[in-house]
C-alpha cells in the first residue's frame, strides 16, 4: 500500500518519502508560515467473518465502495493524497507547508506514527483522517488496559472451611467488579462524559472441584481528558481490594484546544458539520499537543464490520474540504 501511494505521488510530481515509518508528502508554500498536517493510516484490521463478498476485491454498488478498509481509513488516505495533488496544482500554499503523513500499524500495538511525526518536524495543526461522516470530532477517549488480580486460597471445594479463614479469589474479584460502575462519576468531561471501566475477560480456576488461588479480570478503561491515566489507576487502587496492574496506558485522551485556530476554519468550510466526542482511539494520540481535529469520510460504525463500505460522494467532498482547508489555513 505504501508503494502504491509513493507511486501515485511521484506520478503527480509530489515530493514524497517512503521509509520504515510510513509515507510523507510535503507541499512547500510560497513563503514561510505554519505547517498543517493531514494524517491517516495505511493498514487495516483482518477481514473477520460474515462477509457476503471478497473483502479485498473492491466492488462499487450505487456509489458505495465495498471492501475491508474502504472507510477505515483508505477513504481518508485517498482524499488527503488527492487534496495534496490539488493544492500543488494550484501552486502550493501561500504560506507554510502542507504535510501529508500516512503511518503503518495503527490498528495494532505497533503503530509507526510516533516516529513518523517525530521525523516530520514542527507541526502547528493537524486533521486526523478517520471515518467521522465529515463531522468534527473535537475530543477523543483514551484507552487503558488493566489486569485486576484477586488472591485467594486453593482448597478442596468440599473442605473450604476446614483449615481456618478462607478467601475465594473469584468471590473477591466479583466484589470488586460490581464496584466499577460507581467509580469516576464526580468529574465528567463536557463532551465525553464519564470514564468507563468495562470488564472484558475473566480467568480463574485450577479444576472444577478446587478453589482458585487467583482470579484475573481484564478491564477496558475508556478515559477522558478530565482524568489522567495515573489518576484513574490510583482511583482503582483506592476503591478496590484486588491488585491493579496497568498493562497499557499509552493511548491517552485528546481534545481540540479551546483556543484552536484550526477549528474555526474547518467550521467555516463545513458550517453544517456536527461537533462531537469520539469513543474510538486513533493516531490523534500522537498529535495530542497539536491543534487538531479528527475528520474524514466514512461512517465509524461500519469500521471493522463485514461488508465495510464508504460513500464515494463523501470521499470527493473530503478531497475538496482538505484542499480548501489547506488554502485557508495556510493563507
Amino acid at each position: 500500500m505504501a508503494a502504491l501511494v509513493e507511486e501515485r505521488a511521484r506520478g503527480w510530481d509530489l515530493p514524497v518519502v517512503r521509509d520504515a515509518t510510513g509515507v510523507s508528502v510535503r507541499i512547500a508554500g510560497k513563503a514561510p508560515g505554519r505547517t498543517l498536517a493531514l494524517v491517516s493510516h495505511l493498514d487495516v484490521v483482518p477481514p473477520g467473518y460474515g462477509w457476503t463478498r471478497d473483502p479485498f476485491t473492491p466492488v462499487i454498488l450505487e456509489n458505495q465502495l465495498f471492501g475491508r478498509g474502504s472507510g477505515d481509513a483508505k477513504a481518508s488516505v485517498a482524499a488527503m493524497l488527492t487534496a495534496a495533488h490539488d493544492v500543488a496544482a494550484r501552486g502550493g500554499p501561500r504560506r507554510g507547508d502542507l504535510l501529508v503523513l500516512f503511518g503503518f500499524g495503527e490498528e495494532t500495538r505497533n503503530t509507526s506514527m510516533p516516529d513518523l511525526v517525530a521525523r516530520a518536524g514542527p507541526i502547528d495543526a493537524a486533521v486526523v483522517g478517520e471515518p467521522t461522516d465529515l463531522d468534527f470530532a473535537i475530543a477523543q477517549r483514551g484507552l487503558m488496559m488493566i489486569d485486576l488480580v484477586a488472591r485467594g486460597d486453593q482448597r478442596h471445594a468440599g473442605r473450604v472451611t476446614d483449615d481456618g479463614p478462607f478467601t475465594n479469589a473469584l468471590t473477591a474479584l466479583a466484589r470488586d467488579l460490581v464496584r466499577l460502575d460507581a467509580l469516576f462519576r464526580n468529574r465528567p468531561h463536557p463532551i465525553l462524559g464519564h470514564p468507563t471501566v468495562t470488564p472484558t475477560m475473566v480467568t480463574a480456576g485450577v479444576s472444577r472441584n478446587v478453589t482458585p488461588p487467583s482470579a484475573t479480570a481484564v478491564l477496558d478503561v475508556r478515559s477522558t481528558p478530565a482524568w489522567s491515566h495515573a489518576e484513574l489507576a490510583d482511583g482503582l487502587r483506592a476503591a478496590l481490594e484486588s491488585e491493579v496492574v496497568v498493562t497499557s496506558d499509552r493511548l491517552v485522551p485528546c481534545e481540540t484546544p479551546a483556543d484552536s485556530s484550526l477549528l474555526p476554519v474547518c467550521a467555516a468550510l463545513r458550517p453544517a458539520a456536527k461537533r462531537y466526542g469520539s469513543p474510538t482511539c486513533s493516531d490523534w494520540v500522537f498529535l495530542r499537543h497539536v491543534d487538531a481535529v479528527k475528520c474524514g469520510p466514512g461512517t465509524s460504525r461500519r469500521s471493522h464490520t463485514p461488508d465495510e463500505c464508504v460513500d464515494l460522494g463523501q470521499v470527493t467532498a473530503a478531497r475538496r474540504f482538505y484542499a480548501d482547508l489547506a488554502g485557508e489555513y495556510l493563507a
